[in-house]
C-alpha cells in the first residue's frame, strides 16, 4: 500500500494538536467564565422537559446531578458540558489515528498510540485544572474524555479497516484477473 503523506495527513495529525490547544486554554479560565446558565435562561426560558428530566438523578464524580439538587439550567449545562468533553476527546482519539496511519508502519500501534495519546492528555488536562482558581480536576472527566477518545480511535479503525479491506479484495481480484490471463 502507497503510505505516501499527503497534505490532507499533515490537517489530520494537525487537528489533535489545535483541539489540545484550544482545551488548554479553555482550561485557564474559570468555571463563572465559561458557564453557560445566562445563555440558556435566556433560549430555553420556558424550561422545555423539565417535567421529563426532574425524574433523573445521578452521581458523578461523587456529586449528586439532578435538577432538584442544582436547578434545571445548571443540570442542562452539565450534560452540554459533559457532551463537550465526549465529543473532543472523540476528535482528538478520531484524528490521531488518521494522523499517524501513514507515519506508523504497524496499524495496532497506531491505534494504542492514538489510545494514550487521548488519554494522557485527558489526564495532563485535569490534572491542570486542579492548579486553576476556580477548576477542578476530575477523575470522572479522564473516564468520559477517556470513553470519547477510545469511540473515536474505533470509528477512525472501523474507516481505516474498511478501506483496507476493499484494497485487499480489489488486489485479490486483480491477482485472480493476472492469473487467469497467465493461464489462458
Amino acid at each position: 500500500m502507497n503510505r505516501k503523506i499527503t497534505y490532507k495527513d499533515q490537517i489530520y495529525l494537525a487537528i489533535p494538536f489545535i483541539i489540545m490547544g484550544l482545551l488548554y486554554w479553555s482550561s485557564t479560565m474559570s468555571y463563572e467564565t465559561q458557564s453557560l446558565t445566562s445563555p440558556l435562561e435566556r433560549f430555553l426560558a420556558n424550561k422545555p422537559l423539565e417535567q421529563f428530566l426532574s425524574q433523573f438523578e445521578f452521581t458523578y464524580g461523587g456529586s449528586i446531578v439532578s435538577i432538584a439538587q442544582s436547578g434545571y439550567f445548571s443540570f442542562v449545562e452539565f450534560f452540554i458540558r459533559k457532551a463537550a468533553h465526549f465529543f473532543s476527546f472523540f476528535l482528538i482519539g478520531f484524528f490521531w489515528v488518521l494522523g499517524l496511519r501513514k507515519r506508523v508502519k504497524e496499524f495496532w500501534l497506531v491505534i494504542v498510540l492514538s489510545i494514550l495519546l487521548s488519554i494522557g492528555y485527558a489526564s495532563f488536562d485535569e490534572f491542570r485544572q486542579v492548579f486553576h482558581p476556580g477548576r477542578s480536576g476530575m477523575m470522572a472527566d479522564v473516564i468520559l474524555d477517556s470513553a470519547g477518545a477510545i469511540v473515536g480511535v474505533s470509528l477512525a479503525w472501523l474507516f481505516d479497516y474498511k478501506k483496507w479491506v476493499k484494497w485487499y479484495y480489489f488486489q485479490s481480484y486483480i491477482d485472480i484477473i493476472v492469473i487467469h490471463e497467465e493461464i489462458n
